[in-house]
């Protein structure tokens, strides 16, 4: 009954969904605040029953009932109860339930605390967005129902694949498509504000939060799934230009580009265009991400293994709502009134230079992502882009970015003087070069690049706390009184920094464990010793395991440092009987930012072991800088001024008009 009750849940969550994409708009035409409001207790609704849906599926998997077909595909009554319910989201179809219920979640979010927008525009984004979820449910009802009984139940399952039964693909995925689903509302609002012909700075506002929570959960879900690859893959790898990882760094890109316009938008009514257009682009790219994962175009270790109907149904939702928001974009489009004019040197000028470098890192990106796939369909011909063409074109235009993220926040809105922020980011610059010195004095091969590379992570972390001196009066001004300075500065001026102060970070720990990264591969016996980085590293024999629904042989290592007795280490490998493949767990031991890294290959008869050594030197510093980054987008998003309807001046605008 708990599988019958899931499906028939969401058969009443799409019913729902079509209520809500149709009955708002008709309320919207006539001027109908109950038919408007059908939008709100619909939205909410669905929520509930795709929730229900989703649990039910969740109890399936808990239970082991191997009568349904995606609880034996992908589940093992001796699999720990965490990986169980993992498993839902480790498959095409739990997966496609998870990314519904994250849309019904953002709807009913709207609906929920939207009481600040006008009614006609909150029907029509909670109509948009039923459109959507519309499409997807009837794909997963189609082609991918997740409730499927298998008429003769077998008794045990097939298992979840391997490298799948991680922590870390517990919280992967969720965040990744709460970053990916998340865009859908700016897309919505995109599209609302298209159907009613409203684009003004309180649109701006209204969209911005939501933009910047779907922007926080995709940093914070690109991290952990970064760090997961370079963990449990056993490659020591953390970013491989995948088309799956391209998939979701591009609406990334986008997004940041769309959370700096519409900042452009609602300070200065400007970009209104622009804004608009990157809102139906970036959700775009979320939608063409889905596309790859499961459409059986490509081959990845991320990529779920489906047939050509689900990917012809998805290129058609794709089709749908791309070609028809931008078709609907381009009719409204020259109707738009732009806004206040600012100089090219002003943090406008600068905020739409971040835009133009994003958004063609962007295209870069997804011509190295689809042109392979181009030439595969048209030519018959197989290539791959890796790492070369993206260190070509991608990296310098990163370069020109983080240059000139520390200007940004210190220029003066509609006019400002590039040589007095040049003097204030001084300090920035020479603190700059001195890195530079100091990483080109200690360095011993690699890149004579890196150390420039290093210096401009140092700029961008020094100009960000150079904006924070500056706000504060840190070196001018009595300390109690930079206390209560500090205390009254907006939480986004904090949330940009730190946010910018992320780039900087994240960029030292790229080129470090890029430039300098030391590896040792060899096959060892008992007692050997390998060396590397100054760590001696001593096998000191092997040994068997049982696991919960796999065997384990577990190598175990003793590392000194100069002689002195560190940590022992166990890197291991799993078997899983079931599934007739294997997993490595690497072992690492953190010293600082920087990481020792062991992972074991296979064994031969003579006991010996293959053994990946590698010494990471700032490799945590690749990971911590997209939390900080993520930790200033939480600081901006929790400023009061982002949870109004409508900025002040727009407000008392409004009242100092004469009533007619």
């Amino acid at each position: 009954m708990i599988a019958e009750s899931g499906h028939y849940a969401l058969v009443l969550a799409l019913g729902l969904a079509l209520i809500q994409s149709i009955v708002p708009l008709i309320g919207a035409r006539l001027n109908d605040v109950a038919l408007m409001n059908v939008a709100r207790s619909t939205a909410l609704a669905q929520l509930l029953f795709v929730g229900a849906s989703f649990v039910a599926l969740v109890m399936l998997h808990v239970n082991s009932d191997f009568s349904v077909a995606n609880v034996y595909e992908n589940s093992h009554s001796m699999k720990p109860l965490l990986y169980k319910i993992t498993g839902v989201w480790g498959n095409h179809e739990g997966s496609m339930l998870l990314w519904v219920s994250i849309l019904a979640l953002f709807g009913g979010l709207v609906a929920a605390f939207g009481n600040n927008l006008p009614l006609s525009l909150r029907a029509h984004v909670l109509a948009v967005q039923a459109w959507v979820a519309s499409a997807f449910y009837l794909f997963i009802l189609v082609t991918s129902n997740p409730f499927l009984r298998i008429a003769s139940p077998p008794i045990e399952g097939r298992d979840l694949n391997p490298v799948l039964q991680d922590i870390g693909l517990a919280v992967h995925p969720p965040m990744l498509y709460l970053g990916y689903v998340g865009f859908s509302i700016s897309f919505s609002f995109a599209i609302a504000a298209l159907m009613e012909g409203r684009i003004d700075a309180a649109w701006a506002r209204w969209v911005r939060p939501w933009t910047l929570v779907a922007w926080i959960f995709l940093t914070l879900g690109i991290a952990m799934g970064s760090y997961w690859a370079y963990y449990e893959l056993g490659w020591g790898g953390w970013w491989f230009w995948d088309p799956v990882e391209n998939a979701s760094l591009m609406p990334w890109l986008s997004g940041t580009a769309l959370l700096h316009s519409a900042l452009v938008m609602e300070k200065r009514n400007a970009l209104k265009v622009w804004t608009i257009l990157l809102s139906i682009l970036t959700f775009s790219l979320s939608l063409l991400g889905t596309f790859l994962v499961r459409s059986g175009v490509i081959t990845s270790v991320h990529a779920f293994a489906t047939d050509p109907t689900r990917g012809v149904f998805i290129l058609l939702i794709l089709c749908l709502f791309i070609g028809g928001s931008l078709a609907l974009f381009a009719g409204r489009a020259t109707s738009l009134k732009q806004g206040g004019l600012f100089a090219p040197i002003s943090r406008e000028g600068a905020l739409v230079l971040n835009n133009l470098l994003l958004t063609v890192a962007c295209a870069v990106v997804l011509f190295g992502t689809l042109y392979p796939l181009a030439m595969e369909m048209l030519a018959d011909f197989k290539m791959s882009v890796g790492a070369p063409f993206y260190n070509l074109t991608f990296a310098p235009l990163f370069t020109l970015l983080l240059l000139a993220v520390p200007f940004g926040p210190m220029l003066a809105w509609k006019r400002g003087d590039l040589l007095g922020v040049t003097q204030r980011l001084l300090a920035a610059g020479v603190a700059g070069l001195v890195a530079v010195a100091i990483a080109w004095g200690w360095a011993s091969g690699g890149s004579t690049l890196a150390p420039l590379a290093i210096g401009l992570g140092i700029f961008v972390i020094g100009g960000a706390v150079t904006d924070i001196v500056e706000r504060t009066g840190l070196v001018r001004l009595p300390f109690a009184t930079v206390l209560h300075r500090a205390r009254g500065m907006p939480r986004s001026a904090w949330g940009t920094a730190f946010a910018h102060a992320g780039l900087g970070v994240a960029l030292i720990g790229i080129v470090c464990e890029t430039t300098w990264n030391s590896e040792y591969i060899a096959t060892m016996k008992q007692n050997d010793v390998a060396q590397i980085a100054g760590f001696d590293v001593k096998l000191d024999g092997l040994l068997q395991r049982q696991g919960p629904n796999y065997r384990e042989m577990i190598a175990e290592f003793n590392v000194s440092l100069d002689g002195k007795p560190l940590s022992v280490m166990t890197p291991s490998k799993r078997s899983f009987t079931t599934r007739g493949s294997s997993t490595t767990e690497a072992a690492l031991l953190t010293r600082g930012a920087s990481q020792l890294y062991i992972s074991l290959g296979e064994a031969n008869a003579e006991g010996a072991i293959a053994v990946r050594i590698y010494y990471k030197p700032m490799v945590l510093m690749i990971w911590w800088g997209p939390v900080l980054m993520a930790f200033g987008g939480v600081l901006s998003l929790s400023d009061r001024r982002l949870r109004v309807g409508a900025p002040k001046p727009a407000r008392a605008k409004q009242r100092l008009q004469p009533a007619e």
